[in-house]
């Protein structure tokens, strides 16, 4: 039988053609995540992990990462009116978060949380994010915070000439503020590279790997993040709401850039359980 060379060219192009869309049905794709910036407000991106890399698509665009919170992005406008752009961040997780830029005179969202996978390598699920406090707010209380009188005692860990201790613990609209202190008695100056909270597990066996879930933060005030010698330094760490069964408890790391002096304390879910309400007449007044 003799073949047309139009069919044979129509068969050749079929089967390239379903070849071609076999190979594209595989392929997926990262929606973007459209973004309202300004210049005179800063949007805070809430990450479910720390940040390994940003990319911005020009120079019309400021970011920063949040020193001590290193899951926390802050992206503000550099000038009124940029031309469209993209903005890329990578997690130490490998995950990809995609956003679209445009300007906007008063963005409706400055604070953004990312649940877990909601975005991964291979984009097959859709952006969620949720609300939580707005800036205002959050700044409010803990400027409030960050002055209080110690209200919590006990709480505390030392090395060597270092000293960290939980002074007080407040909770509103379902966000926690923790007031830490932390003391440099010595004449070398102490620069904070994290501060980090996990859930873990209060007994393990010494053949169990260590359980642990890290939260966290929403939003983070201090004063400074170096601690000079002879003197004292308060930060305060808001965190998503969280209870803790009896066989956890929350664990608070403070490592030192570039150093060895790591403090840790522990917090338990009855500690939790006492946080105080800050006065919101109060607040405001400041």
């Amino acid at each position: 039988m003799k073949w047309n060379s139009a069919i044979v060219k129509g068969i050749i192009l079929i089967l390239f053609t379903t070849k071609s869309f076999g190979q594209f049905e595989k392929t997926s794709f990262i929606q973007s995540y459209h973004l309202g910036i300004t210049c005179n407000k800063t949007t805070n991106l809430i990450f479910p992990y720390a940040i390994q890399s940003v990319d911005r698509g020009t120079k019309d665009i400021l970011v920063q990462k949040v020193i001590g919170a290193e899951n926390i992005l802050q992206v503000k406008a550099d000038k009124p009116n940029f031309s469209e752009t993209n903005l890329s961040v990578v997690t130490k997780e490998g995950k990809l978060y995609s956003f679209i830029l445009n300007y906007l005179d008063n963005p409706p969202q400055l604070n953004i949380a990312f649940q877990k996978d909601t975005f991964n390598s291979v984009g097959d699920k859709q952006v969620v994010f949720s609300e939580i406090p707005n800036q205002k707010e959050l700044t409010a209380i803990a400027k409030y915070i960050i002055n209080a009188k110690k209200t919590v005692h006990g709480i505390k860990d030392r090395h060597e000439t270092m000293m960290i201790s939980l002074s007080g613990l407040y909770v509103n609209n379902d966000v926690f503020y923790f007031q830490l202190k932390l003391n440099n008695s010595s004449q070398v100056s102490y620069e904070i590279n994290t501060i980090r909270f996990f859930i873990r597990d209060r007994k393990k066996s010494k053949r169990t790997a260590v359980q642990e879930r890290e939260i966290k933060p929403i939003y983070v005030y201090s004063n400074d993040t170096s601690i000079k010698g002879q003197s004292s330094q308060v930060s305060v760490i808001a965190l998503p709401k969280i209870t803790l069964p009896d066989d956890k408890y929350l664990f608070v790391q403070v490592t030192e850039n570039d150093g060895g002096r790591e403090l840790n304390i522990r917090v338990k879910n009855r500690h939790l359980l006492k946080a105080q309400v800050p006065l919101i007449e109060n607040i405001y007044k400041n």
